[in-house]
């Protein structure tokens, strides 16, 4: 059972996810997260500290998310570009709420949202320079635009289509090795 704070900040996203920003506010988490009125303010005094942990939380569970891929750091091109693939297309299917928030706070707030996103494909393009990969950073912001857009694109306008893990493995797969 996560903790109060973390509780409030998945009803905050989830809140963000149906109603957008306008629709974030402490009563509506308080009826999101089912606890008493006056609940969040008590833990985020005004609406600017609720979002940063909305936002922060995005992160963590974007973080968490790509560790169910495996908590094994991946040796392979061809074990990363899988691992990779099923975090996107987790973002889009089981996470999709979680992934609309995302874009929601991307669009409304994206010098806040753009270090979450640096930290990323930061990490990415370590992970890429140990595993000898030319140009790492280039090809670390081009697997996120592939997979932000994706993951855009199966909540829009590819929404219910059936799209193949494998087939976005492969396509990574092509950015990785170039």
């Amino acid at each position: 059972m996560p903790d109060r704070r973390t509780q409030l900040a998945d009803a905050a996203l989830a809140v963000v996810s149906a109603k957008g920003l306008k629709g974030l506010t402490h009563r509506a988490v308080d009826a999101q997260a089912g606890v008493a009125v006056g609940t969040t303010s008590n833990y985020f005094r005004n609406r600017a500290a609720l979002m940063g942990a909305a936002v922060d939380r995005v992160e963590e569970r974007d973080r968490l998310l790509l560790q169910q891929g495996g908590t094994n750091i991946p040796t392979s091109v061809v074990t990363l570009a899988e691992q990779i693939a099923g975090a996107v297309m987790g973002l889009a299917r089981e996470n999709a709420e979680l992934t609309r928030a995302r874009f929601v706070f991307a669009l409304d707030q994206p010098e806040v949202v753009a270090a979450g996103h640096e930290r990323l494909v930061q990490a990415l393009a370590q992970l890429l320079e140990s595993m000898g990969i030319a140009e790492a950073r280039s090809r670390a912001e081009a697997i996120s635009d592939y997979s932000d857009g994706l993951a855009l694109h199966l909540l829009t306008a590819r929404k219910g289509q059936d799209i193949d893990t494998a087939a976005v493995a492969r396509t990574i797969l092509r950015l990785l090795e170039g």
